[in-house]
């Protein structure tokens, strides 16, 4: 895939990047490189290679799951302009 300046130039605009033509060719040719480098791993045969999941050989480390803070749900409810059976009462929104 080939992209030209007046392509970058375009895309700047669209964005509303303002870029000089000095920008524009140095940003047009970095992103040129960028699209070879993709092509370049297109082409390799990956025929009998398996996806991964992860490419780190580990595991995530879990903390337990314990309560940390007390219940102040009634408190919470409390001070709400409207509630109805423990729950916030909102103005309707959708018709």
């Amino acid at each position: 895939m080939s992209i030209s300046e007046q392509d970058m130039a375009r895309v700047a605009e669209l964005a509303r990047i303002r870029l000089d033509d000095v920008t524009v060719a140095d940003v047009t040719r970095r992103i040129r490189d960028i699209l070879a480098m993709i092509d370049q791993m297109q082409a390799v045969n990956t025929d009998h290679v398996q996806p991964m999941a992860n490419p780190l050989d580990a595991t995530q480390r879990l903390r337990d799951d314990e309560i940390t803070e007390p219940d102040q749900r009634e408190r919470f409810l409390a001070i709400a302009p409207a509630t109805e059976d423990g729950l916030y009462l909102v103005p309707r929104v959708i018709e």
